[in-house]
C-alpha cells in the first residue's frame, strides 16, 4: 500500500475522515477502485461505504450497459 501526505489549508471544512471518503468515492466513481478497495481506503466497512456514496453524489449503480449485463449475469 502507498502512503500519500497532503498539506491542506487549515480552513478546509472537511475533516480527515470526510476527505478520505471523498477521495475513495471519486476513485470508485471513475472505476479506479472497487467498492471494497474504496471502503478500505476510506477506512470504513464496505456496507458503510456504499451507504455513504449518495452523500458524495456517487451512484452505487454503474452507468455502463456492459457492467449492468455483467451484474445481471453474475446475480
Amino acid at each position: 500500500m502507498r502512503t500519500l501526505h497532503l498539506n491542506l489549508p487549515n480552513d478546509l471544512k472537511q475533516n480527515d475522515d470526510e476527505l478520505k471518503m471523498l477521495i475513495a468515492a471519486k476513485l470508485y466513481e471513475d472505476g479506479t477502485l472497487s467498492s471494497g478497495q474504496a471502503a478500505e481506503l476510506a477506512e470504513v466497512s464496505k456496507r458503510t461505504f456504499i451507504e455513504q456514496l449518495g452523500n458524495y453524489g456517487v451512484s452505487v449503480f454503474s452507468d455502463s450497459v456492459d457492467d449492468l449485463r455483467s451484474d445481471i449475469d453474475n446475480a
